[in-house]
């Protein structure tokens, strides 16, 4: 069962009849639609998009408010909840087309534009501070991503920037001391990445064969643990990083309780999530 939540700050009826008209070309999916019409302002998207995070679900809205469109996607992003614009795009190609803004929200089409912007600049955000690049630049970083090779950092590092996030990720390498740099960061945004030793061990075997190298510690089932032991050491040292067990575990859900956790450590430390 898939959980749609249609979102307006009108009825609603437009976004649903648009949302049953695409429904028609997926033929036997379980569909559960619910709809939240008159949603004004942030409180009320906040409560929704909770809503949807418990259920797993996702939003569609048609939200004509400026403040209201960009709270959606800030507080979906910072919730990993997917949310759809019907109405938002539409009007940017109208302004591109007819060369002109809405009369009555002047300066939307760049407004509209602002999140696609964003998202080009965190994924070259994220391939330029990919495995240890740049670390001088890691104050500028949301999130920093740290763990052993084959723990999931660049594709994560990904996949976090797609959603709007700048990640930065960092190797632990076997009795090579981390940057420096990392202990000048706040620990609530560090996150160490770490994996069952016999997993980890099987998915660097795989990564041996396949490239054709010849290494013989990088797959050893002994130096692997060994090196996740130094790993956690250092996680959990002071100051001490939140650590994620990534083993068996798809980069969604793994992304979902970074997110989680970034949450609950800005709470913490009377911190706005940064944007």
């Amino acid at each position: 069962m898939y959980y749609v939540f249609v979102v307006s700050d009108g009825t609603g009826g437009t976004a649903e009849r648009a949302l049953q008209a695409a429904l028609t070309q997926f033929e036997g999916a379980q569909i559960s639609i619910k709809r939240y019409p008159y949603v004004r302002n942030e409180e009320q998207i906040n409560e929704i998009v909770q809503e949807v995070a418990r259920v797993g679900g996702f939003i569609v809205h048609t939200l004509v408010s400026n403040e209201a469109r960009e709270a959606m996607i800030r507080i979906g992003r910072e919730n990993n909840v997917e949310t759809i614009d019907l109405m938002g795009p539409l009007l940017a190609r109208l302004s591109h087309q007819l060369r002109v803004s809405p009369l009555e929200k002047p300066g939307l089409f760049s407004q509209l534009n602002q999140d696609y912007f964003r998202r080009i600049e965190t994924m070259e955000f994220a391939f330029h501070h990919d495995d240890g690049q740049r670390v001088e630049d890691l104050h500028r970083a949301d999130l920093v991503l740290v763990g052993v090779s084959r723990t999931f950092k660049t594709p994560l590092s990904i996949y976090l920037a797609f959603k709007g996030w700048f990640v930065a990720n960092v190797p632990i390498i076997l009795d090579v001391e981390p940057p420096a740099i990392l202990s000048e960061l706040s620990a609530g945004k560090i996150f160490g990445l770490t994996m069952n030793t016999y997993r980890l061990a099987t998915l660097r075997q795989a990564r041996v064969e396949y490239l054709g190298e010849s290494t013989s510690d990088y797959a050893d089932l002994e130096y692997v643990r060994r090196e996740v032991l130094y790993a956690l050491h250092i996680f959990e040292s002071p100051p001490k990083w939140s650590v994620i067990n990534v083993t068996n575990k798809p980069i969604e859900e793994i992304a979902s309780e970074i997110l989680a956790l970034y949450r609950k450590n800005q709470t913490s430390h009377s911190s706005p999530p940064a944007m």
